[in-house]
């Protein structure tokens, strides 16, 4: 294990959250709110990080195990000092609660403790929705966009960090790639906040919105969501949410010219083909709820690409109004997801995909014993290690969902309550159905099942495997 890795890339990651905090306590003061939170939580950062950060590396292999460690390790650091600005304000309970807030954004899930937002200072609640940019695009992606850490280290970050069945890159320099992903990424939020303005919502507002669509993460500075807005605003919201949910890697190909590589990405289509049956059959099912099927259309669209997208964002209590067809349609959302290579979360539909055509396969093989059958995505044959990493992946993460349902279920909720949360925190979703539905919160968890969704949050982020390398013992010893 590389610890002097390990500890200089913990602190490079600290001392840019410090960064990030400055600017949320220059918000502060322009509405003169009080700094104290932000202040205090940038001094401990940087007394800790920067020691750390100037730690020399010796020139010595680094492997995936350093990788997936590093990774865990990192998230788990800059969630527990990104709650002290929410814990110093005291308007989130004790530091459980706050640990639990700042996981959830950080991770982008959305899921919250609080019953009443608006009340909250401003420069708090930006940094609220800040945490979803942070972490959506992947904290250690951006540190390696920003400061150079070697190739091989950080591919076996990146690899470690990015959501999906594989990892790679745009052009050959890994540093140079990362820098085009937070380009992309950056111009889309931008576009989405002129969307906004134009709509008419306050720059404030359009920037939190933004925020927290990028990341796929749904904290908003209202009490009901997005629910208070104009019909124009759901709309606006529903494309950007949407266009964060597809692989970045498609947009690096329309700015290439590349557009028809883009029809071909079977992903793609497999995402867009859900959506579109998923909206027109909830829309259908809930036209007598609104009276109109054109205003159930504009809620279906909207639930649908915030649940598919793991957003959370809410217009409508579907939980209390939507038949049980259309909540079972937002629940098996939930556990779809978005596509690979995005900020969206849940188990991710090219995962489907591959798990699809290894079925395929599978009956292929055993009607005609003799034939050669290869799984092939988009234009060429899949590599065995992906199939088997997509094959592993399934039984960790619902060992993981079981295990968490198990535990939260000791708080004696009823169980749509247990399931949907534990299922909702490990998808990275948000709201769920019950006492956590869309109209709901966690405040009533205990401390313990606070913490179990904590970490079904980060698991469900960094796709199981990281977090479980992270406490295996076997993990620190020396090579």
């Amino acid at each position: 294990m590389s610890y002097r890795v390990l500890l200089k890339t913990t602190g490079s990651t600290m001392l840019l959250e410090a960064a990030v905090l400055v600017l949320m306590t220059a918000v502060s003061l322009l509405y003169r709110e009080s700094v104290v939170p932000f202040l205090i939580t940038i001094a401990v950062l940087v007394a800790v990080g920067l020691p750390l950060s100037l730690i020399r590396t010796k020139k010595r292999a680094f492997y995936s195990r350093e990788g997936y460690v590093t990774v865990a390790l990192v998230w788990l650091v800059l969630s527990a000092f990104g709650a002290l600005p929410f814990f110093l304000n005291g308007g989130f309970g004790n530091y459980v609660s706050c640990f639990f807030e700042a996981v959830s954004g950080f991770t982008t899930t959305g899921s919250t403790v609080l019953s009443e937002i608006e009340s909250l200072p401003r420069g708090i609640l930006l940094w609220r929705s800040t945490t979803h940019v942070i972490g959506g695009m992947g904290i250690l992606v951006l540190v390696s966009a920003i400061i150079p850490n070697g190739e091989s280290r950080a591919m076996h970050m990146m690899r470690a960090e990015m959501p999906g069945p594989t990892a790679g890159k745009l052009v050959p320099r890994l540093s140079q790639s990362n820098k085009i992903l937070y380009g992309m990424y950056f111009g889309l939020i931008l576009m989405e906040i002129v969307s906004l303005k134009i709509a008419g919502v306050s720059l404030y507002e359009c920037v939190t919105i933004s925020f927290s669509t990028a990341g796929t993460g749904g904290f908003a500075v209202t009490n009901d969501s997005i629910a208070g807005y104009s019909a124009a605003v759901e709309i606006i919201v529903s494309i950007y949410m949407l266009l964060f949910s597809l692989n970045f890697a498609l947009y690096f190909l329309l700015l290439t010219g590349k557009i028809r590589q883009i029809g071909r990405d079977q992903e793609f289509r497999l995402f867009f083909l859900i959506i579109f049956a998923a909206v027109l059959a909830v829309a259908i099912n809930i036209r007598s709820v609104y009276g109109s099927f054109w205003t159930g259309l504009r809620h279906a669209l909207f639930t649908v690409a915030s649940t598919s997208s793991t957003t959370g964002f809410v217009v409508t209590d579907y939980d209390r109004l939507w038949p049980t067809f259309s909540k079972c349609v937002v629940l098996l959302l939930t556990l779809t997801g978005a596509c690979a290579g995005s900020t969206g979360g849940a188990i991710k539909v090219s995962r489907l995909l591959i798990l699809g055509k290894s079925v395929t396969k599978e009956i292929r093989q055993i009607i005609h014993p003799r034939s050669v059958n290869v799984i092939r995505v988009d234009d060429g044959p899949g590599s065995v290690e992906m199939v088997h990493s997509v094959l592993r992946f399934f039984p960790a993460y619902v060992f993981c969902l079981i295990a968490g349902i198990l535990i939260v279920s000791l708080d004696n909720f009823d169980f749509t309550t247990s399931f949907t949360a534990a299922l909702t925190c490990i998808g990275n979703v948000g709201p769920g159905l019950g006492v956590v539905g869309p109209v709901g919160n966690f405040s009533g968890f205990s401390n313990l099942s606070k913490i179990v969704l904590s970490f079904l949050m980060l698991i469900g982020r960094l796709e199981v495997m990281p977090i479980l390398i992270l406490f295996s013992p076997s993990s620190w010893r020396k090579s």
